[in-house]
């Protein structure tokens, strides 16, 4: 979940307009991508229980 805006991640969506196929495991996400609602950085985000 992004600490800045709360959008959440979901590995079995992935996230296919910024490059990220469904299925795509949190820690196979590039360093370099950011959240596509407010452009928080992946370290920006923190894993929750859904």
């Amino acid at each position: 979940m992004c600490l800045i805006c709360g959008w959440i991640y979901d590995e079995a969506a992935g996230d296919a307009d910024h490059g990220l196929a469904p299925g795509t495991k949190w820690d196979a996400v590039p360093m370099n991508w950011t959240c596509p609602e407010c452009g928080a950085r992946k370290e920006d985000f923190e894993m929750v229980q859904l």
